[in-house]
């Protein structure tokens, strides 16, 4: 993953809920609670998946294998 698709999903999650679950007045509660949850996993995962980006990431030392003696 990279940082597009991290924002693009965020975004997508933060219209979702402003979209679907307040421009929807006149739908029953718990399916804008199905709706809301739904646009809240979505922001949760793009702020789960930021926070790895951001992580620093060590370089890795190269591997020591011991001599084979033939």
């Amino acid at each position: 993953m990279n940082w597009g698709a991290t924002t693009l999903v965020g975004v997508f999650g933060v219209l979702w809920i402003g979209v679907v679950v307040f421009a929807v007045a006149e739908g029953p509660m718990w399916a804008r609670l199905g709706q809301g949850a739904f646009g809240g996993f979505l922001i949760g995962w793009a702020l789960h998946k930021a926070a790895l980006l951001l992580r620093a990431t060590r370089p890795r030392s190269p591997a020591r294998h011991r001599r084979v003696k033939v």
